[in-house]
C-alpha cells in the first residue's frame, strides 16, 4: 500500500462498483433500444404502406368519379342525336359543376371535332380532325379511356377522359361520337397536401410509370415545367413485383428513406409515401439519449460511494501499516493516532495497543531475561498470525457486506429507472392493442411484434426482479412447518409445461421445519425452472424428501437434462456467472444465499448427458410447542 495515496484497494472497490453497476444496466438499455427501433421501423412501415394504398384508392375513385361524369352525359337520349345546340348546354353545365374540368369537346364517328368548349378556349376554338388520336381510336372501339398525361398551359397537370356516344335507338347500341374531356389533377395535390403537412418531415407523390409526376404532398414540386420522381426512388418501385410493399431506400447521395408504395388499379400509376429514417427513428434517438445521462449519472454516484467506502475501510488499516512500521523500527514513541471503532477493525487496533505497551514493557526486560523474550515473542507471533487471519476474514466479510449493499442500493436506482420506461413501453402497447382492435382485424407480422416486445417487457421485468431478490436484505420470519405439505402446495400451484413430467417421493416420516417460506419457495422455484429451461423437448423433473444425517432432511430436486459440465460445476453458485444467452446468473446464487441463511447447505451432482440433482439440507425442527404453531 503506497503511503498517503488511496491504496491498491480502494482502486479495485473503484472498479468493481463500476463494473457491477454499469454493465447490466448498459446491457439493458442497450437491448432496449435496438427492440425499440426494429419495432418503430416496422410500425413506420406498415402505417406508411396503409397511407399509400388508402391514397390510391382515392386516386382511382377521383379519377372514376369524372370518367363517370362523361360517360353518364354522353349517354343520354339528347345528347346521342348529336345536336350540338343541346350538347353545348350539357358542356357548359358540366364546366360549370366541376371546376377540375377544363375543356370538354365532341368528336363524331369519323374523328372530326363538332363541338370544342373550355375556361381558356375563345368564343369560337378551332375544330380540329383527331381521327389519329388514342383517346378517340380507345373509346370509339371500346367506349372509355383514360390516360393522355400532359400540363396544361405548360405548369398543370391533367389526364384526358374519353366516353363513346352511344345511339341507343339501334340494336346493339352503336358508336356515334365520342365525349372527351381534358381533367385537372391539381386536387390530388391539395389532398396530398392535407395529408402530409411540411411539419410531419412525411412527403407522399403520385408518378406515371415514366416518372411524370401526377401529384405532390409539395404543389411547388408538380408545377415544374419537367416535374419528375427522383430516379433512385423510381427504378425502385417500378421494378417491383407486387403491387403494395415497403421498405429502407439508400439514396445515391448516401441519404436513407423509409418508403412505401402502392399501385393505382386500372389506372397503371403509383402512390409513393416516403420518411427520413431520422424522423422515424426520433424515439430510439431520445431514448439513447436518456440512458447515456442515466449511466453518467451512474457513474458519478458509483464513484463517489465508492472512494466514501473504500476511505472508510482503508484509513484505519493505513494508520495500523504506519504505527506498525515505526514499531518495527523500535520507535516506541510519537506513534500515529488509531482510531477505535466499534468495529473488527476496532477490536484490531485495540490489540494493537495492547500489544505496543506489552513490546514496551518487554523490551525493557530484554537484557534480563533473552530467554524468556524469545518465548514471548514466539507467543506474540502466534498471536500476531492468529488476529491477521481474524483481520482477513473480517476484511473480506466487511467488504462483502459492503459489496451487497452497494449492489442493493444500484439495483434499487436501476430497477426504478429501467422499470419506469417498460411502465410506459407496455401502456404504450396496450393503447396500440386497443386502437388495432377497434380497427378489426389487425395485420398478423404487427400482432407478433406485439407479442415479442410484451415478451422482451416481461424478460427485462424477472432480471429486475432476480437482481433485486438478491440484493435486498430482509429479516428471516421463520415458520415452523410440515415440510411435505408446503412442498405439495408449492408443486400444486407451479406452472408446469404440457412436455414436462412431474415425480414426487415425499419421506413417509414428514419432518417438520423451521424455514421462511418466501425465501425458501424462491429457492426451490428457481431450481425447478432451470431444470425444465434445459429440457425444452421433453423430461421429468424428480422431488423428493428424505432424512439425512446429522438431524437434517434433504430436499432433492432433479432433471434429466443434458447435465453440467465437470470445468463448469464449481462457477455455478457465483454471482454473475451463467452459461445461457441470457440471464442474470443470480438464480443459484439466491439458492446459496437462502439456504446459508437458514443454516443449511446446498450440494449438486451432475453427470453429462444422464441429468443434474441439487439437494438442499435443512435442520428438523424440534416439536413445536403447541398444535397451533404448526403450519401445513
Amino acid at each position: 500500500m503506497a503511503r498517503g495515496g488511496r491504496g491498491k484497494l480502494a482502486y479495485k472497490i473503484l472498479g468493481w462498483f463500476l463494473g457491477i453497476s454499469l454493465v447490466p444496466m448498459g446491457f439493458v438499455g442497450y437491448l432496449l433500444v435496438n427492440v425499440s427501433q426494429a419495432s418503430l421501423r416496422k410500425q413506420t412501415l406498415s402505417m406508411q404502406e396503409s397511407l399509400a394504398v388508402g391514397f390510391s384508392d382515392t386516386v382511382y375513385k377521383y379519377v372514376s368519379t369524372y370518367g363517370n361524369v362523361l360517360a353518364e352525359t354522353s349517354g343520354l337520349a339528347d345528347f346521342s342525336t348529336m345536336n350540338a345546340a343541346k350538347q353545348k348546354q350539357y358542356l357548359d353545365r358540366m364546366l360549370q359543376v366541376h371546376m377540375a374540368v377544363l375543356e370538354l369537346s365532341v368528336v363524331d364517328a369519323q374523328g372530326v371535332e363538332t363541338l370544342r368548349v373550355g375556361r381558356f378556349l375563345g368564343p369560337s376554338p378551332e375544330l380540329r380532325n383527331v381521327s389519329n388520336e388514342e383517346y378517340f381510336n380507345t373509346a370509339i372501339t371500346r367506349g372509355h379511356y383514360v390516360g393522355g398525361l400532359e400540363r396544361f398551359q405548360g405548369i398543370y397537370p391533367t389526364v384526358t377522359i374519353a366516353s363513346a356516344i352511344l345511339d341507343s335507338t339501334q340494336q346493339p347500341p352503336k358508336a356515334v361520337g365520342v365525349l372527351v374531356g381534358k381533367v385537372s389533377l391539381n386536387g390530388l395535390s391539395s389532398m396530398l397536401g392535407m395529408e402530409f403537412p411540411p411539419a410531419s418531415r412525411s412527403s407522399a407523390a403520385v408518378v406515371a410509370p415514366d416518372g411524370f409526376l401526377i401529384a405532390d404532398s409539395d404543389p411547388k414540386q408538380v408545377y415544374k415545367p419537367d416535374a419528375r420522381l427522383s430516379d433512385d426512388i423510381l427504378k425502385i418501385i417500378t421494378t417491383q413485383m407486387n403491387d403494395k410493399g415497403g421498405g429502407e431506400i439508400m439514396l445515391s447521395d448516401g441519404s436513407r428513406l423509409l418508403g412505401a408504395y402502392s399501385d393505382v388499379k386500372e389506372l397503371g400509376w403509383v402512390v409513393y409515401v416516403q420518411q427520413p429514417v431520422e424522423a422515424a427513428y426520433q424515439t430510439a434517438t431520445e431514448m439513447k439519449k436518456q440512458i447515456f445521462q442515466v449511466l453518467v449519472w451512474v457513474v458519478l454516484v458509483t464513484v463517489l460511494l465508492s472512494l466514501a467506502v473504500a476511505g472508510h475501510i482503508t484509513q484505519p488499516v493505513r494508520l495500523l501499516r504506519e504505527a506498525a512500521d515505526r514499531l518495527g523500527k523500535g520507535q516506541f514513541e510519537d506513534l500515529p493516532e488509531v482510531v477505535t471503532t466499534n468495529d473488527e477493525i476496532g477490536d484490531l487496533a485495540q490489540t494493537f495497543l495492547g500489544m505496543s505497551e506489552s513490546l514496551r514493557e518487554k523490551t525493557g526486560e530484554l537484557v534480563d531475561a533473552k530467554t524468556k523474550l524469545e518465548n514471548y515473542a514466539k507467543e506474540l507471533n502466534k498471536r500476531v498470525e492468529a488476529r491477521t487471519r481474524e483481520l482477513k476474514a473480517a476484511q473480506d466479510e466487511l467488504i462483502k457486506k459492503e459489496r451487497l449493499a452497494a449492489i442493493g442500493q444500484m439495483a434499487s436506482v436501476v430497477g426504478h429507472e429501467i422499470r419506469n420506461p417498460l411502465a410506459v413501453i407496455n401502456n404504450s402497447i396496450y393503447f396500440i392493442k386497443t386502437k388495432l382492435g377497434q380497427a378489426g382485424e389487425p395485420d398478423a407480422k404487427l400482432a407478433k411484434h406485439i407479442k415479442i416486445i410484451e415478451s422482451e417487457i416481461q424478460q427485462a421485468n424477472g432480471i429486475i426482479n432476480e437482481i433485486l431478490t438478491y440484493s435486498r436484505q430482509r429479516e428471516l420470519k421463520p415458520e415452523h412447518v410440515s415440510l411435505n405439505a408446503w412442498l405439495e402446495e408449492l408443486l400444486s400451484v407451479y406452472p408446469f409445461p404440457a412436455h414436462i413430467k412431474l415425480e414426487k417421493m415425499l419421506d413417509g416420516a414428514n419432518p417438520m421445519v423451521d424455514i421462511d417460506t418466501t425465501e425458501m419457495q424462491q429457492a426451490v422455484r428457481n431450481l425447478i425452472g432451470n431444470g425444465i429451461e434445459v429440457m425444452p423437448q421433453q423430461g421429468t423433473v424428480r422431488v423428493r424428501t428424505a432424512l439425512a444425517d446429522g438431524g437434517t432432511v434433504a430436499i432433492e430436486i432433479g432433471d434429466t437434462g443434458p447435465g453440467i459440465p465437470p470445468d463448469v460445476l464449481d462457477k455455478i453458485f457465483a454471482p454473475f456467472f451463467t452459461t445461457k444467452a441470457r440471464g442474470t446468473g443470480l438464480g443459484l446464487a439466491v439458492v446459496r444465499k437462502v439456504m446459508d441463511r437458514h443454516r443449511g447447505r446446498v450440494d449438486v451432482e451432475s453427470v453429462v448427458g444422464r441429468g443434474t440433482v441439487f439437494r438442499l439440507y435443512l435442520p428438523v425442527a424440534q416439536k413445536a410447542p403447541g398444535a397451533a404453531a404448526v403450519k401445513v
